[in-house]
């Protein structure tokens, strides 16, 4: 078990995180992904995805408690020496967004939220999680120079 101290509601308190539970949610998470070849895109949406649902679910508890998230909550990770330069690419968005698998982002959707379910992860260790995630899938897309590397598939080092 992993401790995290965290201030939540105006109150500081020790948070448990099962480390067992966080190793799964990983461990299937980087599986599939690399099982299904997904690309870049579409696993930056889905994390995009759930980080916004666990975010507004807790602002909602925070403001029916009339309290305040912390910024390391409510703010993804800082990158180390964020290259403030733009791409030099351009690409259509929407063009991009209907290359996605709809079905394969649907997949790794119902494996977070049947994993988060099963592990009884709450609302913050998940979120906490999915930060993680987000920092990695951005560290990534800020190395993009051409619309297609977009639709590189993830791989993970071992101990991701």
């Amino acid at each position: 078990m992993a401790t995290l101290w965290a201030t939540i509601f105006g109150l500081t308190k020790v948070i448990v995180l099962s480390s067992e539970s966080m190793v799964t949610l990983q461990e299937r998470m980087v599986h599939l992904t690399e099982q299904l070849s997904m690309p870049l895109i579409e696993v930056s949406l889905i994390v995009n995805r759930w980080i916004k649902a666990l975010l507004s679910r807790l602002e909602e508890l925070a403001d029916e408690h009339n309290e305040s998230l912390p910024e390391n909550v409510t703010k993804p990770i800082p990158l180390p020496g964020l290259n403030n330069e733009t791409n030099d690419f351009n690409y259509d968005l929407d063009r991009v967004l209907k290359m996605v698998d709809d079905d394969r982002m649907d997949i790794l959707d119902t494996l977070i939220r049947v994993t988060i379910e099963e592990e009884k992860l709450s609302l913050m260790s998940a979120l906490l999680f999915m930060r993680n995630w987000e920092f990695e899938m951005r560290k990534r897309l800020e190395q993009v120079q051409r619309p297609g590397q977009l639709f590189s598939p993830v791989t993970f080092e071992d101990g991701f």
